[in-house]
């Protein structure tokens, strides 16, 4: 578990990244996915402070009744923040889709889930003059855990350079409901799906191992001299490596001319 650092700087700087970033590109207000879950409830309560309630925009984007708990949190926060709210049930769209593949796995239909919720993000962007705000943290970012071109697309994202467990400490410094923090991570893409099931490891663990590993450039003999499993290690090192492709801009040629 990382230890307890002093937030109010940490609010300072992120608030006023939103701001400059938003005021410089010519907008006065953000667009969010409200999940119900902790990161995006985070970059909501940062967004009101760095641009006041009126300036941020939430859309919650549920696939039928399958998470009905992600609606209670997601409305918890609005409701303390007193926001404007979409709410735009995506399983229409997703439903005609997949008709003509009957036999697609939950991973291409989670997929699909975390990219058609971005293009409603999108469009509703546009119709509400708001930037799009993203919510992925540094330790989902690292492991590749985000749909390309579906989560892992925003025009501005505060929480990109915080572990998960600092978000969890910015929630509570910010005042995130309690039931929003407790509530067991979850893209809610299928009945009983759990972040940390499909990562096969705690966020604290992994919390625990990646500053060493990333920003401390520990060597696999010092991590395990720290304590950590080699096949953890090992695991943790081939989900960074796999998924390098998601965090590089699009790859284009060089000049042919």
């Amino acid at each position: 578990m990382m230890k307890e650092i002093n937030m109010d700087p940490i609010v300072k700087d992120l608030t006023g990244f939103i701001k400059k970033a938003v005021h410089g590109a010519g907008f006065k207000r953000v667009i969010l996915g409200l999940s119900g879950g902790v990161d995006s409830a985070t970059v909501a309560h940062l967004s009101k402070e760095a641009l006041g309630s009126e300036n941020v925009v939430a859309v919650l984007m549920p696939y039928g009744d399958i998470d009905p708990k992600s609606i209670e949190c997601a409305d918890l926060v609005i409701d303390a923040l007193k926001i404007k709210k979409y709410k735009v049930d995506i399983a229409p769209m997703v439903d005609a889709y997949f008709k003509n593949f009957p036999d697609a796995d939950e991973l291409r239909r989670g997929n699909k889930m975390a990219r058609e919720r971005m293009a409603v993000l999108y469009d509703l962007s546009k119709k509400e003059s708001a930037l799009v705000i993203g919510s992925g943290n540094r330790t989902e970012g690292l492991l590749g855990y985000c749909t390309l071109y579906g989560d892992s697309a925003w025009a501005l994202n505060p929480l990109a350079c915080l572990y998960k467990t600092r978000v969890y400490m910015l929630a509570r410094h910010l005042g995130v409901p309690e039931p929003v923090i407790k509530r067991r991570p979850t893209a809610g893409l299928w009945s009983g799906q759990a972040d940390e099931d499909e990562l096969g490891y705690s966020y604290s663990d992994i919390d625990r191992l990646l500053p060493l590993m990333v920003d401390e450039g520990f060597s696999d003999e010092k991590l395990q001299r720290e304590g950590f499993d080699k096949k953890f290690i090992s695991d943790i090192k081939d989900r960074i490596k796999k998924s390098e492709f998601k965090r590089k801009p699009a790859l284009i040629p060089g000049d042919v001319s």
